[in-house]
């Protein structure tokens, strides 16, 4: 038994179909066109996600402050609760 490590390129032709063979082919000429595009919505949608940030950040820390309040809370009664569990019943 070998090992291959190319694929059979009939296989791969079989596999792709004329589609995806012809979208391999036209890659290189879209792939610019693509980064043209992309760059303006991806920059804009940068940009969105900052002003949503800016316009929450108060809720954003309120809802911070109020998560370690919670997790303070329950450290507390974490503490409480673990001497009564050792604690011997009274008799």
């Amino acid at each position: 038994m070998s090992v291959k490590f190319l694929p059979d390129i009939g296989d791969l032709a079989e596999g792709l179909g004329v589609t995806g063979i012809a979208a391999l082919l036209l890659l290189p000429v879209f792939a610019p066109v693509i980064a043209r595009v992309g760059k303006p919505i991806t920059k804009t949608m940068i940009k969105g996600a900052i002003l949503f940030y800016e316009k929450n950040k108060e809720a954003i820390a309120e809802l911070g402050d109020t998560w370690d309040d919670i997790v303070a809370e329950a450290r507390a009664e974490l503490a409480e609760e673990k001497p009564m569990k050792s604690a011997k019943p009274i008799e």
